[in-house]
């Protein structure tokens, strides 16, 4: 997968695209992530790339020219393009999935009081927020959302059947985790995760995600009860246990 980042600060991505799982899906060529600086394409003999917006208001707005240029460099207008924007639709499983599914994706990064409406309405920009406050920019919003869409890509983590297994992605909240060593501080590790029987481990997991779920989203319980899953006979026991529903 190829992205284009459009930003004011590619420096801000060096260390993040380039370490850890990002950076070896890099290496194994299953990532492509290029940031162009939008400063490049600039006019000015100083590089300005925004100024005072029309109407007034405080802040500066990122002018279109710049922009522009930025996106003609990276053929914008054969790929998707998305812009990281407080006022879009949060961001979701459902929309990184979709993403993860592209072969190019742009992003574009806005700053100050963000970017000229024009741009986004010529380049049919899709607005994506990572949730309900405001960043100085869209940098960081950029790689929240460039590390969830590249955990889903083929081969990027060590084991393939994590990515879907975790919390949101199966349904529920994850699990509690633990290694080594079995007592620590006088903290035991549940007796059923090192007993070897599979079917316990398994019914005390969706137990624990099942209890996590109600009690810190409600609201995820309530979508995964009300979905067409099939649940095994041991799940609908555990359900009704705990949330005293009864299930078909």
């Amino acid at each position: 997968m190829n992205i284009d980042v459009l930003t004011l600060f590619p420096e801000m991505f060096t260390p993040v695209i380039g370490g850890s799982i990002l950076g070896r899906a890099g290496e194994k060529g299953i990532l492509n992530v290029r940031t162009t600086d939008i400063r490049d394409f600039s006019n000015d003999k100083h590089n300005k790339a925004d100024d005072y917006p029309f109407g007034g208001g405080g802040g500066m707005v990122m002018m279109c020219d710049p922009i522009w240029g930025a996106m003609n460099s990276v053929d914008a207008g054969s790929k998707k393009v998305v812009y990281m924007s407080p006022r879009g639709k949060v961001l979701d499983a459902e929309k990184i999935e979709e993403l993860s599914q592209l072969d190019e994706l742009v992003i574009l990064c806005g700053h100050y009081e963000g970017v000229d409406q024009r741009v986004l309405d010529y380049w049919n920009a899709e607005e994506i927020s990572i949730g309900d406050y405001v960043l100085t920019g869209g940098e960081l919003p950029a790689m929240v959302l460039i590390d969830s869409v590249a955990r889903l890509l083929p081969e990027v983590l060590g084991n393939e059947k994590s990515a879907l297994d975790e919390s949101v992605y199966s349904g529920l909240l994850e699990h509690p985790q633990y290694t080594k060593p079995r007592e620590y501080e006088g903290l035991q590790v549940p007796e059923v995760l090192l007993n070897g029987n599979h079917k316990l481990i398994d019914e005390w997991k969706f137990e624990q995600a099942l209890k996590l779920t109600q009690e810190r989203r409600p609201d995820l319980l309530e979508e995964y009860l009300n979905s067409d899953r099939e649940f095994t006979k041991a799940q609908k026991r555990i359900i009704q246990e705990i949330t005293k529903r009864k299930l078909k």
